[in-house]
């Protein structure tokens, strides 16, 4: 009976565990449209693999008779599970205990689990719901973000973060999904900021809404902090598991690769038609994207922001690959500050985790004017210079149309190791178009002329650059392209590729770490 009594005991805390903060809370979370901690554990992993750590731990804080109030799990649910079957760490912040806030001990539960996914080797999952550090506990809750801080810092090219912000992210707190590799963020019910809308009018006399400083919308289109906004809670679980299908568990581990039904030499011919004939005439590179990877399902990243350039994971017979591409259907996929950005990063990750990168270029260079260079285009832009450069995963890159100027360059061009450099023959990698080369070499003359002559005369030396530049055939004669390949015969070529780079072996030369330009 006594050994009975201690089980009955077990099992009343871990329901009292389960409950959070209580009933009422809970159903308060639900009146906000929003799932509790568990029920979000729950959807995210495979039915019945989730080991829970520290269920019963609390917090130790007597301050503001804090003493007198304690709940099981102190505000955070922490341990591992499988998604498909593969291991992941995670965490779920819970706000129906002390608002979710961060106290010491609930900082050293989060802790020790990025620890044991460092160990391990497996991604980790932080679902983010918290009111920010708990006052109560001073520096103490400080000193626990820091520490979380100094984990995400350290895991960071090791392990896959994710981020799941399903609820407010304030203050401290938005710096360590900022240190994770993806952020997503449900819309209409999370936030993110480091400074409230009550703070910022105090300080600024700024009057903004919760949602228009820091909502899911804001930070999707015009920050570039949430890589996906999700409808709601339900539809972002789904893009994690979606994102852990693309991913190794760490970075000595390649991608798993799985079966694929899509033939691999299927061909279509409608890329043979795709590029216009007026090559200031926009199409969409998307269209481009899901006609050549498998089954047509592509995940893109960030696609609400710097929308000129497309980053996101696909498979070539059930390889995952990170793509870049520009999107001559936005600002005629011309490359900015946000843009470099964007797509630096995504190499970088794709890097990191032994992912092949596909870069699809058609690209009429850099965006002029005194905005762009006066918040720091040159930087920016070597950026994503660096980012190729540095890379030693399998790089292909297939140049559709226009790769002029500097943007050919960070375009992972052959000089930037990048493995095959294939172009379209519609292809015109030249240092500026023919109009504006023509504008350049030949402006004296041109000042001379009438109007009717200066038409003619430019005609006459656009077709004449054209033929000279603007093609694939003189980058090819140089071996800077190595094959000019058939449009429609696009998929083969990249799958071929891939398999040959799959024993690629580079290695940089050895070093603390470089200096990319910030």
């Amino acid at each position: 009976m006594q050994i009975q009594s201690k089980i009955n005991k077990l099992i009343a805390l871990r329901e009292e565990a389960a409950l959070g903060g209580g009933e009422k809370r809970i159903e308060a979370q639900h009146k906000r449209g929003k799932y509790t901690a568990r029920e979000r554990i729950d959807m995210l992993l495979d039915e019945g693999s989730f080991e829970e750590f520290d269920m019963f731990v609390t917090h130790r804080n007597t301050n503001f008779d804090m003493d007198k109030t304690h709940f099981l799990g102190d505000g955070v649910i922490t341990g591992h599970g499988t998604i498909d079957g593969r291991v992941v760490f995670l965490y779920s912040q819970d706000f129906t205990v002390f608002g979710g806030s961060l106290s010491e001990t609930y900082a050293k539960k989060i802790c020790k689990i990025m620890d044991q996914a460092m160990l391990v080797g497996a991604p980790l999952i932080g679902i983010n719901d918290s009111g920010g550090a708990r006052i109560q506990e001073g520096v103490n809750s400080l000193a626990g973000y820091a520490e979380i801080f100094q984990r995400n810092i350290m895991a960071s090219g090791v392990i896959p973060q994710i981020s799941a912000i399903f609820g407010p992210c304030a203050g401290g707190a938005v710096y360590s999904p900022a240190l994770t590799d993806f952020v997503i963020m449900s819309d209409q019910t999370s936030n993110m900021f480091v400074t409230g809308p009550k703070v910022a009018k105090a300080v600024t006399g700024e009057d903004i809404s919760i949602e228009d400083l820091g909502g899911a919308n804001v930070h999707s289109s015009k920050s570039g902090v949430s890589y996906f906004r999700a409808d709601d809670e339900e539809e972002g679980i789904l893009i994690i598991r979606k994102l852990i299908e693309y991913f190794p568990q760490n970075n000595l581990e390649d991608p798993i690769q799985t079966v694929c039904d899509d033939p691999i030499d299927r061909m279509d011919d409608d890329l043979n038609e795709i590029i216009p004939e007026n090559p200031n005439q926009p199409y969409d590179m998307k269209d481009v994207i899901y006609t050549l990877v498998d089954n047509q399902e592509f995940l893109e990243s960030q696609r609400r922001w710097a929308k000129n350039i497309i980053t996101g994971f696909a498979k070539f017979n059930g390889m995952p690959t990170g793509i870049v591409a520009n999107q001559p259907n936005y600002l005629a996929g011309v490359l900015d500050i946000n843009s470099s950005r964007k797509a630096a990063r995504f190499v970088r990750f794709c890097d990191a985790f032994n992912i092949p990168i596909l870069t699809l270029v058609d690209v009429p260079g850099f965006l002029p004017g005194s905005i762009q260079e006066h918040n720091g285009i040159i930087s920016n832009g070597a950026k994503l210079l660096f980012a190729y450069g540095e890379a030693t995963v399998p790089k292909v890159t297939i140049t559709l149309r226009k790769s002029y100027g500097g943007a050919h360059d960070v375009m992972s061009c052959k000089q930037l190791r990048g493995d095959f450099n294939y172009a379209w023959p519609t292809a015109e990698i030249a240092v500026m178009g023919a109009k504006g080369a023509i504008e350049v070499l030949e402006g004296k003359k041109l000042a001379s002329m009438s109007p009717e002559e200066a038409l003619k005369f430019v005609t006459e030396k656009e077709e004449e650059y054209t033929e000279l530049f603007a093609n694939p055939y003189e980058a090819a004669r140089y071996g800077y392209i190595d094959d000019v390949i058939e449009p429609r015969n696009t998929r083969f070529r990249v799958i071929r590729a891939f398999s040959t780079l799959s024993t690629k072996k580079q290695n940089n030369p050895p070093k603390k770490h470089g200096n990319i330009p910030l």
